[in-house]
């Protein structure tokens, strides 16, 4: 589901996730977690037209991580509900805990 790498060319010195990512559009409330197989969950309020709901997945992503939407980038996927994204300053630890945080919330 996921390989935490650090970008080419960068020494090392940056962080990256790859996350594989099941999009639910037009959902009642945006969330980030759970699972939907072997890949992250991510819900959105926006409609899968002209790229709404690849942005409010991007906001999603980058508020749940605490980084910036400039540093989420949507690399496969970007016309179906199975996506692969990349996140700078990200990493497998937070991921984990992201996942955790979610879990307690179901109680």
């Amino acid at each position: 589901m996921t390989s935490a790498r650090s970008p080419a060319g960068s020494g090392g010195a940056t962080r990256g996730l790859t996350v594989d990512i099941q999009v639910i559009p037009r959902a009642s409330r945006a969330a980030v977690g759970g699972r939907v197989g072997e890949r992250l969950r991510v819900a959105v309020t926006a409609p899968p037209v002209d790229g709404a709901a690849n942005e409010a997945v991007i906001e999603a992503l980058a508020e749940a991580f605490g980084v910036r939407p400039r540093d989420v980038t949507i690399m496969r996927g970007q016309t179906g509900r199975k996506k692969t994204v990349s996140i700078a300053g990200a990493d497998a630890g937070m991921l984990t805990r992201l996942l955790a945080d979610r879990d307690e919330l179901r109680g």
